[in-house]
């Protein structure tokens, strides 16, 4: 099947000073475990780079779907992507899920060659990231920690933020990768630093969000224009990403899925064991966490998290009307 060439400004990268010259951005073999909301369309973005494709999804259909669109070979198992790949990615949902694709049974690390570069591009515990990577190096694999942050949008058009841990020099074996895929690629340090940058990003994207439901209720009930507020907010220090994303989903209730309440729900709490481990209080994420745990509870776990407002409109004891 024929590929569009994948065209668009050049990434910004941040890297470590010592880190080596990435690459030749040439034609590799390239196995994607995980082809959900984002997984999908990162892969897309690297299938029109020219690369060539193995991927696994756990939904065999979603796979075949995505190969006869995209091309590319669809594997049995992640220890069949595993044998047909330099660098494999994953990008699932849980720490349990990363452990099982790269060291299950019919895991990676049963079929890949000793060099393969592994790089997980799910949200997940630091702590897991670094275990994993220890059992992967013991049979002579390595391992990326480089979770993501933007939508499914900027998966779309390759976009995202990515934030990777690991060495210098698996970072620059990956780099050329992660260029197809992101629009800022910053290395920050080592195996599961990119973890956490990530869970701290979500929980402070969390916490604006209440804060952002709280003031349109707020709004709401004094009777104002909520056109003006958002207006004045987003020209003045109110002014933030959710703001500019969020603000309208609450106001029309609109709650099309482009991060999944639940998942930003898990990344809050892992982020809150982060803080418990460091021993530093986050009072704004563990607020955060107990809207989205009342909001989970309404039934909107598989809803956009802009649906946070409902549970602070059932608090309130009052509704957005526009």
């Amino acid at each position: 099947m024929a590929r569009r060439r994948l065209t668009r400004r050049p990434s910004i990268i941040a890297i470590a000073p010592d880190a080596p010259s990435p690459e030749p951005s040439s034609p590799r073999r390239i196995g994607f475990v995980g082809l959900g909301i984002m997984g999908s369309r990162m892969a897309a973005n690297l299938a029109r780079a020219g690369h060539e494709l193995t991927v696994f999804n756990r939904t065999r259909a979603t796979a075949d779907a995505w190969a006869t669109e995209h091309g590319g070979t669809v594997a049995a198992s992640p220890a069949e992507v595993g044998s047909a790949s330099d660098v494999v990615i994953s990008m699932v949902v849980d720490g349990d899920q990363v452990r099982e694709a790269l060291l299950g049974e019919q895991g990676v690390a049963h079929g890949a060659q000793p060099g393969t570069l592994c790089v997980d591009m799910s949200t997940i515990a630091p702590a897991q990231t670094r275990a994993i990577g220890a059992e992967l190096q013991e049979r002579g694999l390595t391992l990326l920690d480089a979770p993501v942050t933007g939508s499914s949008p900027k998966a779309a058009d390759g976009t995202l933020t990515i934030m990777a841990g690991g060495t210098a020099e698996d970072f620059a074996r990956a780099r050329p990768l992660f260029e197809v895929m992101g629009e800022l690629v910053v290395h920050v340090g080592p195996l599961g630093h990119g973890e956490i940058v990530k869970l701290i990003n979500n929980a402070v994207a969390a916490a604006n969000a209440a804060t952002l439901g709280e003031a349109l209720l707020v709004g709401h009930a004094s009777g104002v224009d909520l056109d003006a507020l958002v207006t004045v907010m987003g020209t003045g220090s109110g002014a933030s990403a959710m703001l500019d994303l969020k603000a309208a989903p609450m106001r029309a209730h609109d709650y099309a899925t482009l991060f999944k309440l639940e998942h930003m729900l898990k990344d809050v709490r892992l982020c809150i064991e982060e803080a418990q481990a460091a021993q530093v209080p986050f009072p704004a994420a563990a607020r955060a966490r107990d809207v989205l745990v009342a909001a989970m509870a309404r039934g909107h776990a598989d809803d956009d998290f802009a649906a946070l407002i409902e549970a602070l409109e059932a608090f309130a004891g009052t509704r957005i009307d526009g």
